[in-house]
């Protein structure tokens, strides 16, 4: 698969996934803990676990020989997850938060209250619809070059009846409209 983002939900896409990276970034990485705040089937969460550390965002470290028992830590492409699951958060509180915001971003010193939006690193620049687009990278397939062409042209212009001006009909000349 050529997207990033189809690569990434590949990983991660499964809604357990993302509410146990979710715990492990708030520190939880026992079995028994993500079970706890989870409330997932046992089998479930070792399916998702093995497949976050076969994605290479957890690692499995053994801390009991009798019975066997392991804890999950984030890698670093795990830890990457954080913006990515920020974003999630902070779009799940501006559309869909029937009775109110139940988790907020706070800044650890000061308790200050914040709303994370994506920057550019080099120029701390938002990454607004207006000033940027995406492009081709070098790695790009015919394919998918096509699709962010298509996606670069302007739609067409509209009408005062709100159709493209391909689909409008020709007025009558001598029609009078009231």
């Amino acid at each position: 698969m050529q997207c990033p983002a189809a690569r990434g939900l590949e990983r991660v896409g499964e809604w357990w996934s993302i509410l146990i990276l979710r715990d492990a970034l708030h520190g939880l990485s026992r079995f028994d803990e993500f079970q706890e705040s989870l409330g997932i089937a046992p089998n479930m969460l070792t399916r998702r676990l093995n497949s976050l550390v076969e994605a290479g965002l957890l690692s499995r470290h053994r801390y009991s020989e009798r019975p066997p028992r392991y804890e999950y830590r984030l890698t670093d492409r795990g830890r990457d997850f954080r913006s990515v699951f920020l974003a999630l958060l902070a779009w799940g509180n501006r559309h869909f938060t029937p009775d109110g915001k139940s988790v907020l971003i706070a800044d650890k010193k000061t308790g200050a209250v914040v709303d994370p939006v994506l920057v550019d690193r080099a120029t701390g620049r938002e990454l607004s619809e207006r000033d940027f687009e995406f492009v081709p990278g070098p790695a790009a397939n015919q394919r998918t070059r096509k699709r962010l062409a298509l996606a670069a042209q302007p739609p067409p212009m509209a009408t005062e009846e709100g159709r493209p001006a391909s689909q409008r009909r020709r007025k009558r000349r001598g029609t009078r409209h009231a």
